[in-house]
């Protein structure tokens, strides 16, 4: 079992930056990150394979987000630039030692195995 705690939530402006972080309990090959709005479906914000750093973002982050692994402190983490009011939403960390997030289906959130509490984002324009 990985546990998964996120942090790094807040309220901002619209434009401004935040970083998320989470830290994992033990070693999985793909981590990624996910959000959800109120009365939407959970959808994927970005992905990493660990063993060769290979990342996969939404079409929605982009270029505005970055999604890396300190691996000696075994956390990820997102970093979020120019941060929009539709960036609002409760971010969660998922992981799972499949290859899912190097696969077509890796934007699924059914496919990864253990998540986070989550942590939230408030963006106000």
């Amino acid at each position: 079992q990985v546990q998964l705690a996120e942090s790094g939530g807040g309220s901002v402006q619209a434009g401004r930056s935040l970083r998320l972080s989470c830290a994992a309990s033990a070693y999985t090959n793909c981590m990624g990150w996910f959000r959800q709005a109120p009365g939407k479906e959970r959808e994927v914000v970005a992905t990493l394979y660990i063993p060769t750093g290979i990342t996969k973002y939404a079409d929605s982050v982009q270029g505005r987000f970055t999604i890396w692994q300190d691996k000696v402190k075994n956390t990820l983490y997102l970093q979020k630039n120019s941060l929009k009011p539709e960036d609002t939403a409760m971010y969660y960390c998922a992981a799972d030692n499949d290859l899912h997030c190097l696969s077509n289906s890796w934007s699924a959130p059914g496919r990864y195995s253990y998540w986070g509490q989550g942590t939230q984002v408030t963006v106000s324009s």
